[in-house]
């Protein structure tokens, strides 16, 4: 009998722009005026460095799938060079994060949608929101490539939007109320780390949230079109998209309004937009953070699936969850990971607001993990199978050197969580997840052991 295969529907401009959508989220849109006023014109550095990071992590990742078309997602090759715990605590550490991310989406539909109708209760247009995700990723992989296209469109356009109408404001001189609009706010209100070294390193904090979601590109891989030619030119084109969408938006930002005439409790695309007349900025920038919040819920109704899809034919959860459908979807992932939001979305309303926030911050200390073991990975896949790296087209740059400024930079993040006080919490509460994680595989491990030796007692 024939193994059943996940359909390649993805083309070319889905894998684009999912990578974009990935490298772009709300923060910017909406916290990018808190990270300003925390460290500033350096806050383009801490971008560029982690941008740099990032990309090296895409192309560790982008390496070690081309090295073999058979792996679906990053727990395929986590299993194949760091065991099966390793596998385990990834897959389920993964879907916890993007759970944890559509809780927050789905929330933050409800509230961006009482910004035109405050009279709809907040779980209504949530509610909504995920029925539509989930029949749209229920359909076809194809339609759910098309949904995250249209999505990550809106956001490049409100960018470039800004990036056109600043430059013209710059060129203008245009005079907001904090002044000039002019090139030279950059550096004349304290130069570039106003706030010294402490706001520089701090701000890596909300930099790092901000490209959460990148490594999405690497679980589209098994349901990609022609994947060596399409993923090696998502990754490729990471740097450059970073370059205009983040370090673009933000001098464009900068220029027209100095860091300190921004107000960080505003989005500061609101400000620049009704600083020249557009008197409907709000509402569209509204707009945007609503698709925005939509796409991130839509990938992670699109990635939780396919991780229990992939830990289940990895018998790493139920043999169920591993079926796919006469569509090529993995529907009972898809049911299985939709209830689990919907169950969240509910507690949410009776959760603390401190416990909610805790649960998001641990996601982004998983992320980092995440992270870390796709570039461990890359080391062992390295030492152990040099003829697989030897013919690999897609090599990851500055091998072993790259792999190890990751890892220390990730080491650096995790200490600015530990210095900062609402991540810290969540810093020393996430070990409890990998503790309960590893108990639960090993009592897993006894049972399945348990019942192989009663299968066998009976043949004999």
């Amino acid at each position: 009998m024939q193994e059943e295969q996940l359909e390649r529907g993805l083309k070319n401009r889905h894998v684009q722009l999912i990578a974009i959508g990935g490298a772009i989220g709300t923060g910017l849109f909406l916290g990018a005026g808190k990270s300003i006023h925390l460290a500033g014109p350096s806050i383009l550095f801490a971008y560029m460095i982690t941008g740099v990071i990032c990309f090296l992590i895409m192309r560790a990742l982008g390496e070690l799938l081309l090295s073999n078309l058979n792996y679906h997602s990053f727990v395929d090759f986590v299993g194949d060079y760091l065991g099966e715990k390793a596998a385990f605590i990834t897959g389920w550490t993964y879907w916890f994060c993007w759970i944890s991310i559509a809780m927050a989406d789905l929330t933050a539909v409800g509230l961006y949608t009482q910004y035109w109708f405050p009279s709809v209760p907040q779980w209504v247009p949530g509610l909504i929101a995920l029925v539509v995700l989930l029949w749209m990723n229920k359909a076809t992989v194809k339609l759910f490539g098309e949904m995250e296209f249209w999505f990550a469109l809106i956001k490049v356009v409100a960018i470039l939007a800004l990036i056109v109408v600043g430059i013209f404001m710059i060129i203008k001189g245009f005079s907001t109320d904090a002044g000039a609009s002019s090139f030279t706010n950059l550096w004349n209100q304290g130069g570039f780390f106003p706030n010294g070294i402490n706001g520089f390193i701090l701000s890596f904090q909300m930099v790092v949230f901000a490209f959460v979601g990148i490594e999405l590109v690497g679980l589209t891989a098994g349901e990609t079109e022609n994947p060596e030619k399409v993923i090696p030119k998502a990754i490729n084109n990471i740097p450059i998209r970073i370059i205009i969408f983040y370090i673009g938006a933000l001098t464009v930002i900068m220029s027209v309004y100095p860091w300190n005439g921004i107000v960080p409790t505003e989005s500061p695309f609101v400000q620049v937009f009704t600083a020249v007349g557009i008197i409907a900025a709000g509402g569209i920038i509204n707009f945007v953070v609503l698709t925005s919040a939509a796409s991130a819920c839509n990938s992670a109704i699109f990635s939780t699936s396919r991780m229990v899809y992939s830990l289940a034919k990895d018998k790493n959860a139920p043999e169920k969850l591993g079926k796919l459908d006469n569509r090529k979807v993995p529907s009972n992932a898809l049911y299985f990971s939709t209830v689990v939001i919907l169950i969240s979305v509910i507690l949410n309303y009776v959760m603390p607001e401190g416990v909610f926030t805790l649960i998001t911050s641990i996601s982004t200390v998983c992320f980092i993990f995440i992270w870390g073991i796709t570039v461990v990975s890359h080391l062992k896949y390295r030492k152990t199978r040099p003829e697989l790296a030897k013919v690999n087209k897609f090599k990851m740059p500055l091998y072993p050197f790259a792999n190890y400024l990751i890892l220390a930079f990730l080491a650096f993040v995790l200490v600015v969580l530990a210095i900062a006080e609402d991540t810290r919490v969540a810093l020393m509460v996430t070990p409890v997840w990998f503790i309960m994680l590893m108990v639960i595989y090993e009592v897993r491990k006894k049972r399945v052991k348990a019942e192989n030796l009663v299968n066998k007692e009976n043949v004999v």
